[in-house]
């Protein structure tokens, strides 16, 4: 599967005018390398919006969903550096949510990825991710420019633990129930599933909620095997 491990810590937020520039800084040259660098976190990535909010869509792939609850990753939360102190009192609108990777097909990494957060309705959530797996995500791994696409079915016990760095931003994060991430070369072949395969209606149809949708286009990406060694 195209994803790394079985877990995804995922993260939309925006940040405020007077912050964004120590934030852009911050993320790639102390933030994901410091995430990185925790065990059984596997790779980051970062992303700004071509459409959709919030502005900004990080997510890292872990082993399994109980990195995510691991010592090694709690005691960074609770520990945050001087420039993650300051950059974290910036951040709005921010969504956390800590997932399971339940579906994962295609190969490689796209340039654009387009995120839903949405839910199942009451008694369709095994007809949902029926056709999301034998259906949609086979046909959208087919189509051209698309390469990946995913089902993540979030931990909300896990996602909803209080710690020091969620202390710091200005309200508390909301938390996804399902995501999709699907990832296309460029734009239009993500756009255009958005808009036939991953449409409103169709979603709706097999039984999933309005979801809420941005398309993002890659900034960085920064794998464990990418740090420099330890000792």
């Amino acid at each position: 599967m195209p994803l790394l491990g079985k877990g995804v810590m995922a993260f939309w937020n925006d940040i405020t005018a007077e912050g964004e520039a120590d934030f852009n800084h911050w993320h790639v040259y102390e933030h994901i390398p410091e995430r990185v660098g925790v065990p059984g976190f596997l790779r980051g990535r970062r992303y700004t919006a071509l459409s959709g909010t919030p502005k900004y869509f990080n997510f890292y792939e872990t082993e399994n969903v109980g990195t995510l609850t691991s010592k090694p990753y709690l005691d960074r939360l609770n520990d945050p550096t001087p420039w993650s102190k300051r950059s974290l009192a910036n951040f709005r609108n921010s969504n956390r949510t800590l997932c399971d990777v339940t579906l994962s097909q295609g190969r490689g990494e796209g340039a654009v990825i387009a995120t839903f957060r949405l839910s199942a309705a009451p008694g369709r959530a095994d007809a949902l991710r029926e056709w999301l797996a034998e259906t949609a995500f086979p046909a959208l791994a087919e189509q051209p420019g698309i390469v990946a696409v995913h089902l993540l079915e979030a931990d909300q016990t896990a996602s909803r633990a209080e710690t020091k760095e969620k202390s710091i931003r200005d309200k508390p994060d909301e938390v996804a129930d399902w995501v999709i991430l699907l990832e296309g070369v460029e734009a239009g072949p993500v756009e255009a599933a958005r808009a036939d395969l991953l449409s409103d209606a169709s979603l709706a149809a097999q039984g999933a909620t309005k979801p809420d949708v941005g398309i993002y286009r890659l900034l960085y990406s920064l794998s464990e095997i990418e740090l420099p060694a330890k000792g």
